[in-house]
């Protein structure tokens, strides 16, 4: 059931569904959530079973403010306080030591968890909501609202497609950023840069106000952290990444009989197509723009029974950084 989440009543009768203990599906400005009370290990255990999540493979805590954020940290490191005050509310998660006893499912069984405030003003209604029931519920756990491993969803439709009717969604529109949140691992002594989103590299390490290292710089242990895993954000039909010389060549092998394969490029004009059935899609050129169209042509081409989706490589600018690891990830292994 999807409910307009700009009504205070929906807003409340979603506080107490959660609460309750039950799943919710609610908007942030990088992706739609499926939201469970962090500190409930049986509610958690729904999202994952919702997901078919691995258990240990943990989710972000969405909360109010980083006041609320405070009751979940052993600690926050300096440099997370200053990510925190640079960005919160908004398209960050920071990894901080987890206090004990607290969020130990949300946070995948590990000893650091990944914290979150969203600027979504739906998210923002609904996380005072629940700061302000007896007994609150501190904090949201909340993964993208998408079956483990596919498309993240930009839309209250998209978290229907996925879950059915039975789930309550907040709906807020269209997601603004359109991608997932930046993570930056504050655990380790130096932050780590470990999924970059909508804010550039060079933004996050000004913020830090120390160097911001990449993972591959940094071998050894790290903390599980959310979208990470090498194959992820998969549409149903197999991905492939081709720069553009290699996707015409591609596109002259199949020639005019080629059928259901989806065509993402970033410069419609640069490329000749002679099949007719060949959806084609022009993305954006503009970074921001494309990532918040993204996901929604990945879930058109699905809907539209592609067999095959080919995607131009993205320019190799910073700023299409989150872009372009969400589309290497999402044609890994297929």
């Amino acid at each position: 059931m999807i409910l307009d989440g700009h009504r205070p009543d929906a807003i409340a009768q979603a506080a107490r569904r959660l609460a309750d203990g039950d799943l919710l599906g609610f908007p942030t400005e990088t992706v739609y959530g499926l939201a469970a009370d962090a500190g409930s290990e049986a509610a958690v255990a729904g999202i994952f079973a919702a997901k078919g999540r691995p258990s240990d493979h943990p989710l972000i805590v969405h909360v109010a403010d980083a006041e609320a954020a405070a009751p979940f940290a052993r600690e926050l490191p300096p440099v997370a306080r200053r990510l925190m005050t640079a960005f919160w509310p908004g398209p960050l998660t920071v990894i901080v030591p987890r206090r004990e006893g607290v969020a130990r499912a949300a946070a995948g069984g590990q000893d650091s968890v990944g914290l979150r405030c969203p600027s979504h003003p739906v998210a923002r209604a609904l996380l005072q909501a629940c700061a302000a029931l007896e007994p609150p519920v501190a904090g949201l756990a909340a993964p993208s609202a998408n079956r483990f491993g596919r498309v993240s969803p930009t839309t209250a439709a998209h978290v229907r497609d996925e879950f059915g009717d039975g789930l309550l969604v907040l709906d807020g529109g269209a997601c603004e950023v359109g991608i997932e949140s930046a993570i930056v691992d504050c655990t380790r002594g130096r932050p780590v840069l470990l999924r970059p989103g909508a804010l550039g590299f060079e933004q996050i390490q000004t913020a830090c106000g120390e160097r911001l290292w990449r993972p591959e710089e940094m071998p050894g242990a790290a903390p599980r952290a959310s979208g990470t895993l090498a194959s992820h954000y998969a549409p149903q039909a197999p991905l492939r990444l081709m720069d553009g010389p290699a996707l015409q060549d591609a596109l002259d092998v199949l020639g005019p009989g080629a059928s259901d394969l989806g065509l993402a490029v970033w410069a419609r004009g640069s490329l000749k197509v002679g099949a007719r059935g060949v959806r084609l899609v022009a993305m954006p050129q503009d970074a921001a723009a494309a990532a918040r169209a993204l996901f929604a042509a990945l879930r058109d081409f699905d809907a539209a029974g592609a067999r095959l989706i080919w995607v131009e490589a993205p320019p190799a600018e910073a700023t299409w950084d989150g872009v372009r690891d969400r589309l290497q990830r999402a044609a890994a292994d297929r």
